[in-house]
Protein backbone atom coordinates (compact mmCIF):
# COMPACT_ATOMS: atom_id res chain seq x y z
CA UNK A 1 0.00 0.00 0.00
CA UNK A 2 1.06 3.62 -0.67
CA UNK A 3 0.29 6.52 1.00
CA UNK A 4 0.62 10.14 -0.84
CA UNK A 5 0.08 13.28 1.28
CA UNK A 6 0.40 16.47 -0.34
CA UNK A 7 1.24 20.42 0.92
CA UNK A 8 2.36 23.50 0.29
CA UNK A 9 -1.24 24.80 -1.01
CA UNK A 10 -2.81 27.88 -0.14
CA UNK A 11 -4.08 31.63 -1.09
CA UNK A 12 -1.75 33.38 -3.43
CA UNK A 13 -1.90 36.43 -6.07
CA UNK A 14 -1.97 36.30 -9.38
CA UNK A 15 1.77 36.92 -10.28
CA UNK A 16 2.96 34.73 -7.52
CA UNK A 17 4.45 31.52 -7.17
CA UNK A 18 3.44 28.17 -4.23
CA UNK A 19 5.48 25.19 -4.36
CA UNK A 20 3.56 21.81 -3.68
CA UNK A 21 5.09 18.85 -2.06
CA UNK A 22 3.71 15.15 -2.29
CA UNK A 23 5.59 12.88 0.75
CA UNK A 24 5.03 9.52 -0.12
CA UNK A 25 5.08 6.24 2.60
CA UNK A 26 4.55 2.45 1.76
CA UNK A 27 5.61 0.74 -0.94
CA UNK A 28 9.10 2.24 -3.16
CA UNK A 29 7.95 5.09 -3.82
CA UNK A 30 11.91 5.26 -6.37
CA UNK A 31 10.30 2.88 -8.65
CA UNK A 32 7.59 4.40 -10.41
CA UNK A 33 6.31 7.62 -12.30
CA UNK A 34 4.53 10.32 -10.35
CA UNK A 35 2.51 13.07 -11.70
CA UNK A 36 0.43 16.09 -10.62
CA UNK A 37 -3.62 16.64 -11.28
CA UNK A 38 -5.81 19.16 -10.66
CA UNK A 39 -9.51 19.54 -10.61
CA UNK A 40 -10.77 23.03 -10.72
CA UNK A 41 -14.36 24.52 -9.61
CA UNK A 42 -16.87 22.73 -11.89
CA UNK A 43 -14.61 21.16 -14.21
CA UNK A 44 -13.30 17.42 -14.36
CA UNK A 45 -9.89 16.54 -13.55
CA UNK A 46 -6.95 17.30 -15.16
CA UNK A 47 -3.28 16.36 -16.36
CA UNK A 48 -0.63 18.92 -15.02
CA UNK A 49 2.83 17.18 -15.45
CA UNK A 50 4.70 14.22 -14.38
CA UNK A 51 7.67 12.87 -13.63
CA UNK A 52 9.86 9.64 -14.81
CA UNK A 53 11.20 6.67 -12.38
CA UNK A 54 14.83 8.58 -12.34
CA UNK A 55 13.47 12.21 -12.21
CA UNK A 56 15.05 12.93 -16.08
CA UNK A 57 11.63 12.45 -18.10
CA UNK A 58 8.83 14.92 -17.48
CA UNK A 59 5.76 16.04 -19.49
CA UNK A 60 3.67 18.98 -18.89
CA UNK A 61 -0.21 20.05 -19.80
CA UNK A 62 0.34 22.95 -22.74
CA UNK A 63 -1.78 25.79 -19.88
CA UNK A 64 1.15 25.11 -17.28
CA UNK A 65 4.33 24.95 -19.66
CA UNK A 66 7.17 27.26 -19.29
CA UNK A 67 5.09 27.95 -15.57
CA UNK A 68 5.17 24.97 -13.74
CA UNK A 69 8.49 22.51 -12.90
CA UNK A 70 8.15 19.26 -11.37
CA UNK A 71 10.92 17.18 -9.59
CA UNK A 72 11.36 14.23 -7.43
CA UNK A 73 13.75 13.42 -4.62
CA UNK A 74 13.73 9.38 -4.61
CA UNK A 75 15.91 9.81 -1.47
CA UNK A 76 13.50 11.93 1.00
CA UNK A 77 10.54 9.99 -1.23
CA UNK A 78 9.01 13.38 -2.54
CA UNK A 79 7.80 14.75 -5.70
CA UNK A 80 7.49 18.44 -6.32
CA UNK A 81 5.59 20.90 -8.13
CA UNK A 82 7.16 24.28 -8.61
CA UNK A 83 4.27 27.04 -9.89
CA UNK A 84 5.80 30.49 -10.94
CA UNK A 85 3.60 33.23 -12.73
CA UNK A 86 0.02 31.96 -11.31
CA UNK A 87 -2.93 32.75 -12.76
CA UNK A 88 -6.58 32.50 -11.29
CA UNK A 89 -7.69 29.87 -13.68
CA UNK A 90 -4.78 27.84 -11.85
CA UNK A 91 -7.27 27.69 -8.67
CA UNK A 92 -7.88 24.23 -8.33
CA UNK A 93 -7.47 21.49 -5.74
CA UNK A 94 -3.85 19.71 -6.73
CA UNK A 95 -3.71 16.03 -6.28
CA UNK A 96 -0.33 14.06 -6.35
CA UNK A 97 -0.56 10.36 -7.87
CA UNK A 98 1.52 7.29 -8.18
CA UNK A 99 2.07 5.16 -11.26
CA UNK A 100 2.55 1.46 -10.25
CA UNK A 101 5.14 -0.36 -12.83
CA UNK A 102 5.42 2.79 -14.85
CA UNK A 103 8.68 4.03 -15.31
CA UNK A 104 8.09 6.97 -17.66
CA UNK A 105 5.67 10.35 -16.90
CA UNK A 106 2.09 9.30 -17.79
CA UNK A 107 -0.36 11.84 -18.95
CA UNK A 108 -3.61 9.45 -18.57
CA UNK A 109 -5.08 9.37 -14.88
CA UNK A 110 -6.04 5.92 -15.68
CA UNK A 111 -2.67 4.83 -15.92
CA UNK A 112 -2.31 6.27 -11.63
CA UNK A 113 -2.95 3.51 -8.82
CA UNK A 114 -2.94 5.55 -6.12
CA UNK A 115 -3.79 9.51 -5.21
CA UNK A 116 -3.60 11.66 -2.43
CA UNK A 117 -6.26 13.65 -0.56
CA UNK A 118 -5.25 16.92 -2.51
CA UNK A 119 -4.46 20.34 -1.63
CA UNK A 120 -6.57 23.80 -2.99
CA UNK A 121 -4.31 26.20 -4.47
CA UNK A 122 -6.25 29.58 -5.19
CA UNK A 123 -4.89 32.61 -7.40
CA UNK A 124 -6.83 35.85 -6.52
CA UNK A 125 -6.68 38.42 -9.60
Amino acid sequence: QVQLVESGGGLVQAGGSLRLSCAASGRSFRSWAMGWFRQGPGKEREFVAAVSRSGAGTNYADSVKGRFTISRDNAKNTVYLQMNSLKPEDTAVYYCALAFGKLGPQERAYEYDYWGQGTQVTVSS
